[in-house]
């Protein structure tokens, strides 16, 4: 009988840093790249040039079985993020990288509320609560009626269900198939569902533009992997509050590096998301299954 791992939550700790310092990159150096590209386009290079990464993958794609059904939920899936990547990218160019990182916390929110629609999650009231809490969040980002809601808050609001969706479907694959092939085939399918929102956009990117791309994919791989061996270390329970850190860097970044504005609302707003997500998940974990996924699990 295999035993546990021992849990190191200072580790796990130092690996989610790690993983929040890749996030926060990729989101510098598509920020910095700024508008030129078409969203579709950008997010097509990025996924397109980090294929590379799959290489190691090959020999558990040519050993996996997939049905005609397991292949349906893998197409629905790159259809979903690839909606969400589109979304994220044209957000990024047109918010201030607070706002867009705070708001990326609603995903697990939406998570939360699938998975009782979906997959037959019990909605116990501790868990409401804690989702009136996660969208009160939102709301105190945006500040309708006080605030202009430009395009780029409403690309995020609905970024956050199209990836909602995605983890969604990724836990289902997850119960079916092994790890190398969900993530796998989410970069192929995610790939294909970008093309045809990216050639009729298409214009020639610049050699700086494609090296850009080629590191944020570098980053985003990077996170996901310093991500999982976080997740190996220490329970969620331990490592998501950390991810609450990279809302303050972002904020940090936004004003340092691009002149943002430091907006106090955003910072509360985003306390509150994140912590009904902490909530969701430490409860979760108690009852010993998890499907609330930690914020940085809906990344680009």
């Amino acid at each position: 009988m295999a035993t546990a791992l021992p849990h190191r939550p200072l580790t796990g700790i130092f690996w989610m840093l790690i993983t929040g310092l890749c996030f926060i990159m990729v989101t510098a150096l598509v920020k910095y790249m700024g508008p030129r590209l078409p969203a579709p386009e950008a997010a097509f290079l990025r996924y397109g040039l980090g294929l590379v990464f799959l290489l190691p993958a090959l020999g558990a794609f040519r050993t996996s079985h997939l049905t005609a059904r397991q292949w349906s939920l893998f197409g629905l899936r790159g259809i979903c993020h690839a909606l969400g990547v589109i979304l994220w990218f044209f957000a990024m160019t047109r918010i201030p990288i607070a706002e867009v990182t705070a708001m990326n916390y609603l995903a697990p929110i939406y998570v939360t509320i699938g998975a009782a629609i979906f997959l037959g999650e019990k909605l116990a009231l501790r868990r409401i609560i804690a989702v009136i809490m996660g969208l009160a969040g939102a709301a105190i980002i945006l500040r309708p009626g006080f605030r202009e809601v430009s395009s780029g808050h409403i690309a995020m609001l609905i970024a956050a269900v199209v990836f909602a969706g995605s983890y969604l479907l990724a836990k289902v694959l997850a119960d079916e198939t092994r790890p190398a092939v969900v993530v796998g085939m989410l970069s192929i399918f995610v790939t294909l569902g970008l093309a045809p929102f990216a050639l009729p956009v298409w214009i020639t990117p610049t050699w700086q533009e494609v090296a850009i791309l080629f590191t944020v994919a570098i980053f985003a791989t990077s996170g996901h992997y310093t991500m999982t061996l976080a997740f190996a270390a220490a329970p969620v329970t331990v490592t998501q509050p950390v991810t609450f850190l990279q809302l303050v860097w972002a904020t940090a970044l936004g004003a340092l590096v691009f002149a943002e504005p430091v907006d106090i609302w955003v910072i509360l707003g985003g306390f509150v998301i994140l912590s009904s997500v902490t909530f969701i998940t430490w409860r979760e974990a108690t009852l010993k299954r998890q499907i609330t996924p930690n914020t940085n699990a809906t990344k680009v």
